[in-house]
């Protein structure tokens, strides 16, 4: 994906780092497994997975929102301070 796709590079930095604590994480799942940890252990492990993937697809969404809204120009026909990317994700997550 260009930044232009993902809204400039600091947001492609975001989501690059989230999807990396959530290869992290999975390897931490893998490695649990394999050496016979707890189903709680495990189970943990893998629900951070998800979240963090969650979060990275949410991250992933809210940017391109602001970006067709930034394009469109719907902004600018509100009363409304735009709304910042942090502000969609957080909006998205809720919802999850």
């Amino acid at each position: 994906m260009s930044d232009d796709a993902m809204g400039g590079e600091d947001a492609q930095r975001r989501i690059a780092n989230r999807l990396k604590r959530a290869r992290g994480q999975l390897t931490a799942v893998i490695d649990a497994v394999e050496a016979g940890e707890d189903c709680r252990t495990v189970v943990t492990r893998l629900a951070a997975v998800s979240s963090a993937l969650d979060k990275a697809g949410f991250a992933i969404i809210s940017t391109a929102m602001r970006e067709c809204l930034d394009e469109d120009g719907r902004e600018s026909s509100s009363s409304a301070e735009p709304m910042t990317v942090a502000e969609l994700e957080k909006l998205f997550l809720t919802l999850s």
